[in-house]
């Protein structure tokens, strides 16, 4: 074609923007945006006595998993009272008190002692208080509110005000039951239905492992691998960069419990390349932050949503991450028809082979770092328990980083990652805990039940219906809230609707309501993973976060599959079902990628947008006729693409020189 009929609307390499923020740009906006990233520096002296004290506090909670016998109560309460006290010291009062070097307000230490003071009265106090059950003493009253109240306070400062409000919501509909404000304390602080229930119990046993585990696992280089294995395998391709992102990314962060690192992480390689071979700068950190996003439900670690989830069901690990394999698989699907239509209208290419690393050769020579996953997961599926196999990855994780020069492990290296490691359960724990508190109060009014009724309700009994709003209340709740509490919610509030409902199988419920509280990271207007990318890519935040969530549309449709077509997650199912449910979805996926990118081989009129959308999602809803019917949409409109772009190249032919 010839530079008269050239679209001078496409970017070029040479047109593009290719400046990346720094990782100082990082921190900026995420302070702005994102409440853990705003947090007091400690040097000298007090910043050794902390980091060792937490060093110290990851040690204890893998001594505890693997030889203590405490009751749980006991257990839990020591974990999240410490889990406060280190929350206090790292998190100030205001945004703006944020990186002063050793400066913690008095009214911040009396907190700390108050807030941490109330669960450990209770540990000292043990039997005392069991004894006295819903007779406990005004003492006991008022140091329930007091932890209740402080751990409140923590969760604002860590996790935001999101999560807060719907706590808050939970006990004021507690006490417009009636219950009296004695019971309502007992059983949110005293019992295993409250603060120190299911969450927080899991998130002292195997999350913090595995957070540890994956504080380990990092330090072994194995993002880099990922993202070289990424390059090796779609790097020359069209628009190979992009399409490296959604691999590493989606390997990172299966491991990763966080959207956010896991974009910083992978980002901070792959955005730049992005941007160099003519990306624009929302799509070069939008599809960072969709795919890193999305790592978290990749199975088989699923961020340690895996282990929860089989906690949450009652089912095997090996199950949930089997049944996982298939809409994660599709929601990268989803990802890379995106990023490839768009690599093809902007005619954008790949890296040269020649730059990019063997593939056999990479995994010959780095294969090792592999271990510790696969030593994670067969230990698990061969019955070990998730503490101990957790523990002995980690290990292994130890052993593998010693193996190169540049990841070989110090004494202070190895503190510095169980510091890490304490670190990063911070979030999560407090998250769990006022978590704890949703649960507590739906066990106690019954609560769950006038949430289903309310919902069949309004959906008059129409599972579609029913699935929209409770993926609507999923996105609302699960803004800005850390990845395993936001599950956690999830299955508490809004799994139990679909399950007694609508008669939602469990596993595929659970993994409804998982899939959705997910994506909030990526959906305006608190998409915190978006946001990281835009730091990055130095694009607008929001028009990032909206460009993310047109590319993750997947995200936005599997769930939907499998909850109408049970047969994509191994439920009840036979191979032949298995089979059509995965082409139709890809077909479907396909249709309304294309029809939101406006490009299949030419720029696409509207008309054809609209028919191309509407074919995908007939493929999408089950059943035979809307099948035919969506393939037939979809097909009229590749053909007339197909058509439209031999006419085009007769009209305008290309002269090799």
């Amino acid at each position: 074609m010839t530079d008269d009929f050239k679209d001078t609307s496409t970017p070029t390499p040479e047109s593009v923007d290719t400046s990346t923020g720094t990782m100082a740009d990082v921190e900026e906006i995420m302070k702005k945006y994102d409440r853990e990233s705003n947090t007091r520096i400690w040097t000298g002296t007090p910043g050794k006595i902390i980091k060792y004290v937490m060093a110290a506090f990851a040690l204890l909670m893998i001594w505890l998993n693997l030889f203590a016998n405490w009751d749980e109560r006991i257990r839990r309460c020591l974990f999240l009272g410490t889990i406060i006290i280190f929350a206090f010291l790292m998190y100030p009062l205001r945004k703006k008190d944020a990186g002063k070097v050793n400066h913690m307000p008095f009214y911040d230490v009396i907190l700390m002692l108050l807030g941490a003071g109330s669960f450990f009265y209770y540990i000292m106090n043990f039997k005392a208080v069991i004894d006295q059950a819903t007779r406990i003493g005004q003492l006991e009253v008022v140091l329930g509110i007091i932890g209740i109240v402080i751990l409140a306070e923590a969760c604002r400062r860590v996790v935001g005000l999101p999560i807060l409000f719907v706590a808050g919501f939970f006990v004021i509909y507690s006490f417009a039951q009636g219950k009296a404000l004695r019971v309502i304390i007992y059983n949110l602080f005293y019992t295993t239905t409250g603060v120190i229930g299911t969450p927080i119990g899991v998130c002292s046993t195997y999350i913090v492992l595995f957070i540890i585990f994956g504080a380990f696992l990092e330090g072994t280089g194995i993002s880099d691998f990922f993202i070289q294995v990424a390059n090796s395998i779609a790097g020359a391709s069209k628009g190979g960069p992009a399409k490296v992102a959604v691999i590493s990314s989606a390997l990172c962060g299966m491991v990763s419990g966080s959207s956010v690192a896991n974009t910083v992480t992978t980002g901070s390689v792959t955005i730049p390349l992005m941007k160099k071979t003519g990306y624009r700068s929302e799509f070069a950190g939008a599809v960072e932050a969709s795919a890193s996003t999305g790592g978290q439900i990749m199975p088989p670690i699923m961020g340690a949503a895996a282990f929860l989830m089989a906690e949450m069901v009652g089912v095997p690990y090996a199950d949930i991450a089997v049944k996982a394999i298939l809409p994660a698989f599709l929601y990268f699907l989803g990802i890379f028809i995106a990023v490839h239509l768009e690599a093809l209208r902007t005619g954008l290419r790949g890296l040269k082979k020649e730059d990019l690393p063997h593939f056999g050769k990479l995994v010959l020579r780095q294969g090792y770092l592999l271990l510790p996953l696969i030593i994670l997961v067969w230990m698990v599926m061969a019955g070990f328990t998730m503490a101990r196999s957790a523990v002995i990855a980690t290990l292994v994780a130890i052993v593998v980083s010693m193996f190169r020069k540049e990841t070989r492990m110090t004494p202070s290296g190895f503190i510095t990652v169980l510091e890490n490691g304490t670190k990063n359960t911070i979030s999560v724990a407090i998250a769990c805990g006022v978590a704890g508190i949703i649960a507590g109060v739906v066990t106690m009014t019954g609560l769950g039940q006038v949430l289903i009724s309310a919902i069949v309700g309004m959906s008059n009994g129409n599972l579609l219906i029913a699935l929209m709003l409770t993926m609507l209340t999923c996105i609302v709740l699960g803004m800005g809230v850390p990845t395993t509490a936001n599950y956690i919610i999830m299955a508490t509030t809004c799994a139990p609707i679909l399950v007694s409902g609508m008669g939602v199988n469990a596993i595929a419920a659970n993994m409804f309501v998982f899939y959705f509280g997910i994506i909030a990271d990526i959906t305006p207007p608190v998409a915190l993973a978006a946001y990281a990318g835009s730091a990055i890519a130095r694009s607008n935040p929001m028009k990032t976060a909206f460009t993310a969530t047109r590319l993750a549309i997947a995200a936005f449709i599997v769930p939907y599959i499998f909850v109408m077509s049970p047969a994509l997650l191994f439920i009840e199912t036979t191979p032949l079902e298995i089979i059509l449910i995965v082409l139709t979805s890809i077909v479907g996926l396909f249709g309304v990628s294309a029809g939101l990118a406006g490009f299949i081989y030419s720029k696409m009129p509207i008309w054809q947008r609209i028919l191309s959308v509407v074919g995908g999602l007939l493929l999408i809803y089950p059943g035979l006729v809307t099948d035919i019917a969506g393939v037939a949409l979809v097909g009229v409109v590749i053909a007339l693409q197909f058509v439209g772009r031999k006419k085009e190249s007769k009209e305008f032919p290309t002269f090799n020189n």
